[in-house]
């Protein structure tokens, strides 16, 4: 039997990875593959997850860690997959802010799991606006240095840089973007797609499709300063359920999402990623905001008002995670009232990340 292919797709909050992951997923379909997918975050209760299943694909999620911490929970997650569905690829999905992937699971992979998985290049994702600022081709709010250190360590690392969301930015900002990435990671190949049109990713996915991870030294990682850069991020994962009159669910996230856009004063938001489902039925709505001074996109819509569901709340930002706390309980309660909704907490987790502690760590292949 052929060995699955284990794709890896990274790249910092926001980059787009889960619209990503759904169009490669898709991709695979559609040329007669099945594929796997795994969500991965430092808590429980995903957005991802949510948005993945909704669209008929068979998803595990791995939380309370990177895939790098937990690399057996990987590894348990492919077997579960393999068992209800023997798929031909495994799409996996690391955290957001995690890095060092390639030695810490590309190669375990590769040294431990070589007769089950053939390991595809490690592609990392950067939004174009973000990017532009990381490298200081523009100005605009950034992130504390020791966060900007994680972000040139995923791309440091990866055998591909995708440069995402190709139709926000102009010709003149790409094509400077393009050459400053290829300037400071040379070793890098370079796809520029966007992954909500379609724009580039036939090349991309031929791609990851068909070449292996390289062999090169893993760059080295200094995880004081990366520990350090991780906490620095507020986290905050809420489950709420939502009953009462009929009322629009996507206005009610947008609503909610500029809300939490409003009250975000001092600290920067990573990404910030809410889904609606209604309690009847597989519909659903996803909004998404990756900057504070950007609008936040409706990417899937309800396309009938509700009665109740359930809305998950997922907040990333360099910010005091009690400080989003309070901000999510009072945009949630002022939007209730706004559509005179009840809201009731079913379950919530703020936190920083703790220390990294990879289960392997292999510099070479």
């Amino acid at each position: 039997m052929d060995k699955a292919r284990y794709i890896m797709i990274g790249g910092f909050l926001g980059a787009g990875k889960t619209t990503a992951v759904l169009a490669l997923a898709r991709h695979l379909r559609a040329a007669g593959k099945r594929p796997g997918l795994i969500t991965n975050d430092q808590s429980f209760g995903l957005v991802d997850t949510a948005m993945l299943s909704s669209n008929g694909f068979d998803v595990e999620e791995i939380g309370g860690g990177c895939f790098c911490c937990r690399f057996n929970s990987l590894v348990e997650a492919s077997e579960n997959l393999s068992k209800e569905s023997r798929p031909d690829a495994f799409v996996a999905e690391p955290v957001g802010s995690c890095t060092d992937l390639r030695a810490a699971v590309s190669y375990p992979l590769r040294r431990i799991y070589g007769n089950d998985f053939e390991v595809a290049p490690l592609s990392v994702l950067v939004d174009p606006v973000r990017a532009e600022r990381m490298l200081g081709l523009t100005e605009g709010r950034a992130f504390a240095p020791k966060v900007h250190y994680v972000y040139d360590k995923q791309l440091e690392e990866a055998d591909a840089i995708v440069i995402n969301k190709a139709d926000t930015i102009d010709a003149s900002r790409l094509e400077r973007l393009q050459t400053a990435l290829k300037n400071r990671y040379p070793h890098a190949a370079q796809f520029v797609v966007s992954a909500r049109n379609g724009h580039g990713l036939p090349a991309w996915f031929d791609y990851v499709l068909t070449e292996s991870s390289g062999s090169q030294t893993a760059p080295e990682v200094d995880y004081q300063v990366y520990a350090e850069g991780e906490a620095l991020l507020g986290w905050l994962n809420a489950t709420v359920q939502l009953s009462g009159p009929e009322f629009d669910g996507n206005a009610f996230l947008q609503s909610l999402a500029a809300r939490l856009k409003t009250g975000m004063v001092s600290g920067e938001i990573a990404h910030l990623k809410m889904t609606l489902s209604p309690d009847q039925g597989n519909d659903i709505a996803v909004i998404n905001l990756v900057r504070n001074d950007t609008s936040a996109e409706l990417s899937h819509r309800l396309q009938a008002p509700l009665e109740s569901g359930e809305l998950i709340l997922n907040l990333r930002a360099e910010e005091d995670p009690e400080l989003l706390w309070e901000l999510a309980q009072q945009a949630l309660k002022d939007t209730a009232a706004e559509y005179s909704i009840h809201s009731s907490l079913v379950q919530q987790e703020h936190f920083r990340p703790a220390p990294p502690n990879p289960t392997y760590r292999m510099a070479l292949a």
